[in-house]
């Protein structure tokens, strides 16, 4: 096999994205042959060399990714220092390990992409590439046309503008349905955008992840997403 920078090779194997395995290498905490390496740029043999990333050997596994239903009271993480729940442990013990792309939160539920493509995860969350997520989510009130308005013309979050598309589903007492469409996957970005606007969220559920949609997929399981899938997710993030 040819030789192959050392960043990419651990992004190939899942280890961390291309720009966080740059961050671990800086750090310290991989090692090629037993030598800690630091300097950038360092290319590698996959076939002969041995590395090592916070200890542990690092393999080229065969690149899988799933589309999970996340359920109420799991972290979108692969522990918790508090013991709670984690995705993962929906996934069962056989397979190659994956990582959340982006997260949803404790208390939302929906379409979740878990992966260890590092590569493909980084530029599925990176702001650059502007891949919709599409929530269906519950408000407190009836939100007005100037309302919905509003949010499309978009709302200052930590200083930027968010634009999102919405629409209403439903009406029901003292609440309204929404199918909000946002281009960027910050922390909390729904629940802050339409408190914003005087709407707290009591309910938050992700229907929709770029081209993907969580259809008749049961809360819990998961599905591997298939190579027309794959092929997909890549051509809308390729770089420019």
């Amino acid at each position: 096999m040819a030789l192959e920078r050392l960043q990419k090779y651990l992004s190939r194997a899942g280890v961390a994205s291309r720009r966080a395995a740059e961050e671990w290498i800086q750090a310290g905490r991989v090692t090629v042959n037993g030598r800690v390496v630091r300097e950038m740029g360092l290319k590698i043999d996959p076939d002969r060399d041995v590395v090592k990333a916070d200890g542990r050997r690092v393999r080229l596994e065969p690149l899988v990714t799933v589309m999970l239903h996340k359920p109420y009271g799991y972290i979108s993480t692969t522990k918790d220092p508090q013991g709670r729940r984690v995705v993962t442990d929906l996934l069962g013990e056989k397979g190659p390990r994956l990582y959340p792309v982006g997260r949803l939160d404790y208390d939302a539920t929906g379409l979740l992409l878990l992966t260890n493509d590092g590569e493909l995860a980084q530029r599925l969350t990176h702001p650059r590439y502007q891949v919709p997520r599409t929530y269906r989510v519950t408000v407190e009130g009836e939100v007005s046309r100037e309302t919905l308005r509003l949010l499309a013309d978009g709302v200052a979050v930590e200083n930027r503008v968010v634009p999102a598309a919405v629409q209403v589903r439903k009406l029901e007492a003292e609440k309204t349905v929404l199918e909000i469409t946002v281009w960027e996957g910050r922390y909390h970005l729904i629940k802050h955008l339409l408190a914003q606007v005087g709407h707290p969220v009591l309910k938050l559920k992700r229907i929709a992840f770029a081209h993907l949609r969580l259809g008749r997929l049961p809360r819990g399981a998961h599905r591997l997403l298939s190579p027309q899938e794959i092929e997909a997710l890549k051509a809308g993030v390729k770089r420019k």
